[in-house]
């Protein structure tokens, strides 16, 4: 079994790097000032960014690998796990780090907005590639915390500190907003993935056994993280991948109606444990119960 290291604080990720603590609940890393080191799979209870300018080759990320280019951005929350099973070599790692715990955000409108920032829980093949000038963005924001984190003065620091990472987390929003129109070609084929997934699941009785599918299973079925595919339905489409779901079962169902089947059938056939959930979700879809489309349809 791979060694994992515990990186439970700043303070542990730091030691693994033989730097000092200027913050028990935030760090920035430059890897300019880190000595070639040993490869490490880590076990996060910290947020963190990785902006890596080498080229590693095989990193573990998620439930992933990952051979990189430069400048990608790599984002990790508490609970994932990151990194290179050590192999007994020793790299030099280039680029820049920020670690934060979350407590340094508890009770801050940062805290509330964490949910927001979903590309923390994108596959490593759904990291960011940023252009020079982002990185270059990215950097000056990391130095200006660092520079708070070298300030003797502590008046102000963590509200500073906090602020500061809220505007990179905005910053990675933009940037990953521009990836997703560049790569708009490349997403387009997601949605006939995810439209061909949904009949599939359908064709082969799924719903039979395991009810309607969820995002997270049709993420899994055109191989994204349910935060990556989610973002990418809503960027090409404008409604949520559950919206999108939701509007293909109601079809199915209207094609089953129209054909003469019983709405309790139906609901059965849908994958429903209830006629009523059925009815539900078809008025919410469609304005109207399933009994009311068929008499206006033979109407």
């Amino acid at each position: 079994m791979a060694k994992i290291l515990k990186v439970r604080t700043v303070h542990d990720y730091n030691a693994y790097l033989g730097q000092p603590d200027k913050h028990p609940l935030v760090s920035v890393i430059d890897y300019d000032d880190v000595s070639p080191i040993r490869h490490s799979l880590n076990d996060y209870s910290v947020y963190g960014l990785f902006l890596r300018d080498d080229n590693l080759v095989d990193l573990k990320y998620g439930s992933g690998r990952y051979d990189y280019d430069e400048s990608t951005l790599l984002c990790v929350s508490p609970g994932q796990i990151g990194g290179k099973e050590d192999n007994g070599e020793r790299c030099h790692i280039k680029g820049w780090a920020l670690l934060f715990h979350p407590d340094l955000i508890s009770g801050t409108p940062l805290e509330k907005k964490m949910k927001t920032f979903t590309f923390f829980s994108y596959n490593v093949n759904e990291a960011l590639h940023t252009t020079p000038s982002e990185r270059e963005t990215l950097i000056d924001c990391l130095r200006l915390i660092q520079r708070e984190l070298d300030n003797g003065d502590a008046s102000y620091r963590d509200s500073l500190i906090v602020s500061l990472i809220d505007v990179v987390l905005q910053y990675c929003m933009r940037f990953y907003e521009r990836q997703f129109n560049a790569r708009r070609k490349e997403n387009n084929d997601v949605l006939a993935r995810f439209e061909l997934f949904l009949n599939d699941y359908y064709d082969s009785g799924r719903q039979l056994t395991e009810g309607i599918p969820t995002v997270r299973e049709c993420a899994s079925g055109v191989c994204m993280s349910t935060n990556y595919f989610a973002d990418v339905v809503k960027k090409l489409t404008g409604e949520t991948a559950s919206e999108h779901i939701r509007r293909f079962v109601v079809r199915r169902a209207k094609n089953l109606l129209i054909g003469g089947e019983a709405i309790n059938q139906v609901a059965y056939d849908l994958g429903f444990d209830y006629p009523q959930h059925l009815s539900r979700m078809f008025k919410k879809q469609e304005g109207c119960t399933p009994s009311d489309y068929v008499r206006r349809s033979r109407g």
